[in-house]
């Protein structure tokens, strides 16, 4: 297991593809790594930390965890 407490582009790429992974998003292309700032690195690790733990994910947990994500992605 990788040691995510840095945060690193690189780090912030396992954690974005292992929440990826682990909710099995039909489209993942929605969701890059550089979509994503350093500056919400904690709050990613936490949240990767939370889905890794759960073997499974009502409708309503995955829309908020979505929607979670949303709000973190750099504005364009």
């Amino acid at each position: 297991m990788a040691d995510l407490s840095q945060p690193t582009p690189e780090n912030l790429a396992t954690i974005i593809e292992g929440i990826k992974s682990k909710l099995n998003m039909a489209n993942t292309a929605v969701m890059r790594p550089e979509d994503f700032d350093l500056t919400h690195y904690e709050d990613l690790l936490y949240l990767y930390n939370m889905v890794q733990k759960k073997a499974s994910f009502s409708i309503n947990e995955m829309t908020a965890i979505v929607e979670e994500l949303g709000s973190m992605r750099k504005q364009s």
